[in-house]
C-alpha cells in the first residue's frame, strides 16, 4: 500500500515541486506508531532547501492532498531536505554521487557481505562500482536495496 500511495502523491507532488524550481528526491509513506507519516524531501542543486521552500511546498501539496484525497484514513505531512545522506534512487542521483562517500546495502551477499562503504567510483546501467578501504566491488544494479550518500567522519 505505501508504495502505491507515493506513485500517487507522486504525480500530484511533482508539478508543485517543479513549479517552485525544486527537485522531488523522495516520498515515504509509513507507520510510525499509531500514527501514518506522508514524508516528501525536496532539494535543490543551486543553494540549499529553506524552511520557506519546505513551508511553500507543503502548504500547495496539502491543499492538493485536501482536494483529491488519494490517502485514506488519516496522516501526518512533512516535508523537508533529505539531508546530508541523501537516497540515491534515480540515475541522475547516482551519476551526482561519483567521487562521494556512498552506503549501498542488497537484496543478497556479494562476497558474503550485503553492506557496502566506500567511494562511489563509476555508474553505469549494470552495476556500481564501490571503492572501500582495502578493496574495490561492483555491485549489481539489481542487487542494490538501498543507495544513500554518506557522512564521513
Amino acid at each position: 500500500m505505501s508504495r502505491q500511495v507515493s506513485e500517487v502523491v507522486e504525480k500530484i507532488a511533482l508539478p508543485i515541486i517543479e513549479a517552485e524550481g525544486l527537485e522531488l528526491v523522495d516520498i515515504e509513506y509509513k507507520k510510525e506508531g499509531t500514527n501514518w507519516f506522508l514524508r516528501v524531501f525536496i532539494d535543490r542543486e543551486e543553494k540549499p532547501v529553506d524552511l520557506d521552500d519546505c513551508s511553500r511546498v507543503s502548504e500547495r501539496l496539502s491543499e492538493v492532498l485536501d482536494e483529491t484525497d488519494p490517502i485514506p484514513g488519516a496522516y501526518i505531512l512533512e516535508v523537508s531536505s533529505p539531508g546530508a545522506e541523501r537516497p540515491l534512487k534515480k540515475e541522475n542521483d547516482f551519476h551526482k554521487a561519483i567521487g562521494k562517500h556512498v552506503h549501498v546495502t542488497t537484496y543478497e551477499p556479494i562476497d558474503g557481505q550485503k553492506v557496502f562503504e566506500g567511494v562511489l567510483k563509476e555508474v553505469d546501467s549494470v552495476s556500481l562500482t564501490v571503492e572501500e578501504k582495502k578493496k574495490t566491488v561492483h555491485i549489481p544494479r539489481e542487487k542494490v536495496a538501498k543507495a544513500r550518500l554518506a557522512i564521513v567522519f
